[in-house]
């Protein structure tokens, strides 16, 4: 069998070096740009991965030969550095320069925190500490040590002692109410025990004690007069025949009236069982108040329901004076005095008005306003010498002398 001629071996020509190949080859390949289009641009993390040298594909393969090793891309890059950055300085002035600048923000600094002085509580600011001495008194004072017995000695002495608890004592508080004192003792009211006092029916140590809101010694001795159990709390409502005075008035307003009222003053054919006493003028109101130059009853009272019956705004009570006048007064103005006269631009209520006698006139009011008689008397043609009140509601005047006083009786009511 002849000899196999072997086949030639076709080796090829090295390729030409061309354009591409000074530039790095760990970088994507560039398409040609058609119509103007550009390439899309590429994220960071896909040029950094693509940068990678672990990344980076052989080159220059060909066939027989075996791929290049990565060193050589090293050291091309060492001999050509101002070509072609470092991959790492690359990625990073990328990164830079596709960062957006974030504005900075300038905060406040915290405020300072402000603490007390030393030795001074933060909750309740008592102080926990001595006071600091002072310097100038400490330095000229010889220091206590173990050298200098005397000193400790004097500065022992000339520090101040706190006192023990037994030693602390309460100050002395004032003493109690003498109406309290007689409340505890018998178990009466603070009010029954002001009118005991008032009346000189309490004695201490002694002496008659008559002057409310007076205090005394724990240690001292409270006697009570037998009158005192036998009394018991009431109100009463004194009628008074106030005289006329020729002050026009100013006697009652500066409270003369009130002072009428004493036990000398006392109607003697008075026949109610009060006793007069000195709790009957505490808390006395008056009521029915009269105009300036009007005598006649005057009410005083300490029923509050008295109060509001004669001085209420829907009060119908009626009130009668007996009124001297001067002048002449016909049947038709008689009439109008009845029922038709206007006071300030309001209509007066219905009155009774008749003849007393030649020289008075009797009116009976279901209003008080301010001297209405003399000036309804007026509108008539009439002058008003003198007016007396004998009657409020179903209680009459009687014959209480002038400037004397009564109680009002069991079977009285206004």
């Amino acid at each position: 069998m002849p000899r196999s001629t072997p086949r030639p071996t076709l080796k090829l020509p090295a390729k030409a070096a061309t354009a591409n190949a000074d530039r790095d080859p760990r970088l994507p390949a560039h398409k040609p740009i058609r119509g103007g289009a550009t390439a899309p641009k590429q994220s960071l993390a896909q040029r950094a991965a693509r940068m990678a040298p672990e990344a980076a594909p052989p080159i220059g393969k060909v066939r027989g030969e075996p791929p290049r090793a990565a060193p050589r891309i090293k050291a091309e890059a060492a001999r050509a550095p101002s070509a072609t950055p470092a991959p790492a300085r690359r990625a990073e002035r990328i990164e830079r320069e596709n960062k957006i600048p974030q504005r900075r923000v300038e905060r406040e600094p915290p405020p300072k925190k402000v603490y007390p002085p030393r030795g001074v509580a933060r909750s309740s600011g008592a102080r926990a500490l001595p006071p600091p001495r002072d310097p100038v008194t400490d330095s000229a004072m010889p220091q206590a040590g173990p050298n200098n017995p005397a000193a400790a000695a004097r500065t022992h002495a000339a520090a101040p002692r706190m006192p023990t608890t037994d030693e602390v004592r309460r100050p002395l508080k004032e003493p109690p109410r003498l109406s309290k004192r007689l409340s505890a003792m018998t178990g009466c009211s603070r009010r029954e025990a002001d009118a005991w006092i008032e009346n000189g029916w309490v004695s201490v140590d002694g002496l008659v004690v008559t002057t409310l809101g007076a205090r005394v010694h724990p240690s001292a001795r409270v006697a009570i007069k037998d009158e005192a159990s036998k009394h018991q709390t009431e109100s009463v409502t004194i009628l008074l025949n106030k005289p006329l005075d020729s002050e026009g008035g100013q006697a009652e307003r500066q409270g003369e009236a009130l002072r009428m009222i004493r036990a000398e003053n006392r109607w003697a054919e008075d026949e109610t069982p009060f006793t007069f006493k000195a709790t009957h003028l505490r808390g006395l109101a008056q009521v029915g108040k009269l105009d300036a130059g009007v005598s006649g009853m005057l009410v005083f009272t300490q029923e509050g329901s008295v109060a509001r019956r004669i001085n209420g705004d829907d009060t119908r009570l009626e009130k009668e004076y007996m009124v001297r006048v001067e002048g002449e007064l016909s049947p038709d103005n008689l009439k109008l005095l009845n029922h038709g006269l206007t006071l300030d631009e309001v209509k007066l209520q219905r009155a009774q008005v008749s003849w007393q006698n030649e020289k008075q006139l009797r009116f009976v009011l279901h209003e008080s306003r301010k001297a209405q008689i003399e000036r309804m008397c007026e509108l008539v043609g009439l002058r008003v010498l003198a007016i007396k009140r004998i009657r409020i509601g179903s209680v009459s005047l009687g014959k209480l002398p002038a400037g004397q006083w009564r109680y009002l009786r069991a079977g009285e009511r206004f």
